[in-house]
C-alpha cells in the first residue's frame, strides 16, 4: 500500500550495453536520446513503481534537466545527494517561525525540485550504465528523509513555531509512522535474504494479497481510498499548502485549518502503521 516516487528502484543494468546501443557521449546527448536510453519503454505505466506526479508531468519536464545535468557533468549519485538535500530542506522550511502561506509555498516548491531530481538521477544513471546498489540504497534513504522532514516541519508549523508542544509531538508521531510503513515494506527483502529466499516471492501479485477474505477486502478499501497518500511527500505538501492558504484567507489567529491536517496526518500514519503490517503478515511475502 505504500506509493513509491519515480527514483531509481530498479535493479542494476548489465553493464554490457546491447549491439544496437550507440548512444553519444553525454556531452553529445539529445533529449530525444535520454528519452530513449534514460527512460525504459513502458515507464509510465508502472503504476506500482511510477509515482503519480512523474507519469502526470515530471516524466515530460525531467530529461531536459537530465540533459543539463549529463552536460554539467553530475553524476547520478550526486544527483540523488541533492534531491535528500532538497526533500529535508523543504520541512525545514515549512517548520520555519514565518508567515505559513510563504513557507508552504517554499516547502512545496522544494518537494517538486526534489520530484524531479529523484527522476533525473536515475534517467541520468540509465543513460551512463551508471545504476548500482548503492543508487538504490540512497534513493531509499532519500524518500525516507524527506517524508519525515516534511512531517516533523508541519507540527512544528501546527505548533506555531520552533517550540515544544503537543502539535510538534504530534508531527514526530506521524514522522515516526511514515519511518515504520518504509521500514516494513523494506524488511520484507531483508527477512526474505536472511532466510535464503529471493527478493520476490513467487506468484506476483497473489503473494501480496492477504490469504485472509476480509483483510483483503480492508486492504482493497484502503488502497482505493487512498487515505495513506496524504503522508508521501508530494501529496503532503500540496496539502499543507492548501491548509495555509485557508488559514491565511481566514485570518484566525490560531492556524485551524493546519492543525486539523496534522491530526488527519498522525491518525493516517499510525493507522497505516498497523494496517500495512498486517497486510504483510497475512500474505504469502514472507513464505
Amino acid at each position: 500500500m505504500e506509493a513509491e516516487l519515480p527514483g531509481r528502484n530498479r535493479p542494476p543494468e548489465s553493464p554490457e550495453p546491447p549491439a544496437d546501443d550507440h548512444r553519444p557521449h553525454r556531452k553529445g546527448a539529445r533529449v530525444a536520446d535520454i528519452r530513449r536510453y534514460g527512460q525504459p519503454p513502458g515507464l509510465k505505466d508502472r503504476r506500482n513503481e511510477e509515482h503519480w506526479a512523474g507519469r502526470l508531468y515530471m516524466r515530460d519536464l525531467s530529461p531536459y534537466f537530465a540533459w543539463i545535468a549529463l552536460r554539467l557533468g553530475f553524476s547520478p549519485n550526486q544527483l540523488t545527494y541533492m534531491m535528500m538535500a532538497c526533500g529535508v530542506a523543504a520541512g525545514a522550511v515549512v517548520s520555519l517561525p514565518a508567515p505559513a502561506l510563504w513557507t508552504a509555498l517554499g516547502g512545496a516548491f522544494l518537494v517538486q525540485v526534489y520530484l524531479l531530481l529523484d527522476c533525473v538521477d536515475g534517467e541520468v544513471a540509465r543513460y551512463l550504465r551508471q545504476t548500482s546498489v548503492a543508487g538504490v540504497f540512497l534513493d531509499r534513504i532519500g524518500h525516507y528523509l524527506s517524508e519525515v522532514s516534511l512531517l516533523i516541519g508541519l507540527g512544528f508549523m501546527a505548533q506555531g513555531g520552533w517550540s515544544n508542544g503537543g502539535w510538534a509531538e504530534l508531527g514526530l508521531v506521524a514522522a515516526l509512522g511514515a519511518a515504520l510503513i518504509k521500514a516494513e515494506t523494506d524488511n520484507v527483502v531483508v527477512a526474505r535474504a536472511k532466510s535464503g529466499l529471493p527478493a520476490d516471492p513467487s506468484g506476483g501479485d497473489r503473494a501480496l494479497r492477504p490469504r485472509s477474505t476480509g483483510i483483503a477486502l480492508a486492504r482493497q478499501a484502503a488502497s482505493m481510498l487512498r487515505f495513506h497518500r496524504i503522508i508521501g511527500a508530494v501529496e503532503l505538501s500540496l496539502l499543507i499548502l492548501a491548509a495555509a492558504v485557508i488559514d491565511t484567507v481566514s485570518g484566525a489567529d490560531d492556524p485551524v485549518a493546519v492543525r486539523v491536517l496534522m491530526v488527519a496526518v498522525a491518525a493516517v500514519a499510525v493507522v497505516q502503521t498497523l494496517l500495512h503490517l498486517v497486510s504483510i503478515l497475512a500474505s504469502r511475502r514472507l513464505k
